[in-house]
C-alpha cells in the first residue's frame, strides 16, 4: 500500500511540473538563459576583478578565463605553452575575427597608440621590460586589469601593479584602415 501511495505522488508531482512548464515555456527558457548568463557574468566578474555588468563582449572574458594558467613557452602557440603575442594573435583571431601580426613589436605598428586612461575593453597594452623596445603585450579588460601570457602563465594582472606600472610603455586600439584591410581578406578568405 505505501508503494501504491508513492507512485501516485510521484505521478501527481511530475504532473505539477509538467503543467508549470507548458503554462510559459519560452519565458522559462528566456528567464533561465539570462539567469545563466547573469551567473556567467558574476563569476567571471570575481575571477577577473572587472565589472562584467558594464561589459559588450562576454565573447572576449570567456576566451580568456578557457586560457588562464595555459604555461608560458617563449615562440608557443597552444594550450601545451603560448608567448604573449601568439595569445594575443590568437584572441584577436577568435574573438574579433581579425589576423593580427605575430611579434609584441609588429603588433604595435598595427595600433594607434591610446592613453592609459582611455583604454578601453579589447585595447591593447604594450610593455617595454627590462628593453628599450616593446617586449610584451596583453589585453585590456577594464578597471586597469588585463590578460596576458606571463613567466607565470597566461593571467590576469593589474596596470596598478608595481611592476607592470613601472614598465608599462602605451595602450594602443587597432587602427581603422588595418581593421578593414584585415576584415576584406577575411571576407575574401572565406569566399574562397
Amino acid at each position: 500500500m505505501k508503494k501504491i501511495t508513492i507512485v501516485i505522488a510521484l505521478f501527481f508531482s511530475v504532473l505539477v511540473v509538467q503543467a508549470q512548464t507548458k503554462i510559459s515555456p519560452n519565458q522559462t527558457d528566456d528567464k533561465t538563459s539570462d539567469d545563466q548568463e547573469s551567473l556567467a557574468k558574476d563569476y567571471l566578474s570575481q575571477i577577473m576583478g572587472v565589472a562584467l555588468s558594464a561589459t559588450s563582449n562576454m565573447k572576449l572574458f570567456h576566451f580568456v578565463y578557457d586560457w588562464i594558467g595555459t604555461p608560458y613557452r617563449f615562440g608557443g602557440s597552444s594550450k601545451n605553452g603560448i608567448d604573449c603575442s601568439a595569445f594575443t594573435k590568437e584572441l584577436y583571431s577568435q574573438v574579433f575575427n581579425m589576423d593580427i601580426e605575430r611579434s609584441s613589436r609588429d603588433i604595435f605598428s598595427m595600433v594607434s597608440p591610446v592613453r592609459r586612461d582611455e583604454l578601453k575593453e579589447g585595447d591593447l597594452v604594450f610593455f617595454k621590460i627590462h628593453s628599450r623596445r616593446i617586449s610584451h603585450v596583453g589585453i585590456y579588460l577594464g578597471n586597469n586589469r588585463f590578460a596576458h601570457a606571463s613567466s607565470k602563465g597566461v593571467a590576469i594582472s593589474s596596470l596598478d601593479d608595481a611592476y607592470y606600472s613601472r614598465y608599462f610603455y602605451r595602450g594602443g586600439r587597432m587602427l581603422e584602415s588595418f581593421k578593414e584591410e584585415l576584415e576584406k581578406e577575411s571576407a575574401e578568405n572565406n569566399k574562397n
